[in-house]
């Protein structure tokens, strides 16, 4: 998908880049799929508990279907391919040969009418999904289940996808996006292929007025408050951090955040650079 940019006719024109959505399907979502997402704009009881979030366009939420195992053997035809407001990659509408119509994360160079199946014996093709050992060592995969059944939870962001280096008895290692190496389970699923939308790193908002439209509010940066305010506010003239940079709650804002005792911790072999 190219990048679209536009000539510099006002200063929030200047720089913006989009993607180009010519190619992808303008019809009305799913009903049977949709449903009302209430915003809390990043507040808990009403307390901000997420900064820098509220306001935004309406949105309907799509239910994608992440696991597919119910569907196992029964093919489905990909009827269009539809833009998702609630995430960055492209979603495929499914129609199944039982009937049924699904959302699914659609893959980059998946097209309208394409075959796709969730299946052991299904063919190594983009947009199948199988359990990782039934797939050969090198295969390019994305929305990857960390629990079998569970549902596709990791490498699912535009232009993202995981490389199966190797089968290990009942484990299969994976290396990921961030370059970490980690154990799966060969039993958990995922989908062949990339995730959609690759150009999606290189678009560029313009102006301020369309991070407002998205539900992103302005940020601040913590030397530029009053001393009350931040851990790195107050001060004369212009100051840094400091030699223990914090968040605006008072925790040390770089560092390891990993839990040192978390049980996941024996599955990574390699961590992330």
């Amino acid at each position: 998908m190219p990048i679209k940019t536009y000539k510099p006719t006002s200063p929030g024109m200047r720089f913006k880049k989009v993607v180009d959505y010519s190619h992808l399907d303008n019809v009305k979502p799913l009903k049977s799929k949709t449903r009302r997402l209430k915003r809390k704009a990043g507040r808990s009881k009403g307390k901000i508990t997420v900064r820098h979030k509220g306001g935004g366009h309406k949105r309907l939420y799509r239910e994608i279907d992440f696991v597919r195992r119910d569907k196992e053997g029964v093919a489905a035809r990909v009827a269009a391919l539809e833009y998702d407001p609630n995430r960055s990659a492209f979603i495929a509408r499914l129609h199944y040969a039982d009937g049924d119509k699904r959302y699914m994360l659609a893959p980059d160079g998946l097209k309208k009418g394409d075959e796709v199946m969730y299946g052991e014996k299904a063919p190594v093709r983009v947009g199948n999904a199988m359990p990782l050992g039934k797939m050969p060592q090198g295969t390019v995969v994305y929305n990857i289940e960390l629990q079998p059944g569970k549902g596709g939870q990791i490498v699912r962001s535009a232009g993202e996808s995981a490389v199966i280096m190797s089968h290990e008895g009942k484990y299969s290692l994976l290396k990921l996006p961030s370059g970490e190496r980690r154990l799966f389970l060969s039993s958990c699923s995922a989908t062949i292929g990339q995730v959609s939308n690759p150009d999606y790193k290189l678009v560029k908002l313009g102006k301020a007025g369309r991070s407002r439209h998205m539900g992103i509010r302005p940020s601040v940066r913590g030397v530029a408050m009053p001393a009350g305010e931040h851990p790195h506010g107050g001060g004369e003239g212009r100051t840094g951090t400091g030699r223990n940079p914090r968040t605006v709650y008072g925790k040390p804002a770089y560092g390891k955040t990993r839990k040192r005792k978390k049980k996941s911790n024996r599955l990574i072999v390699k961590k992330r650079k």
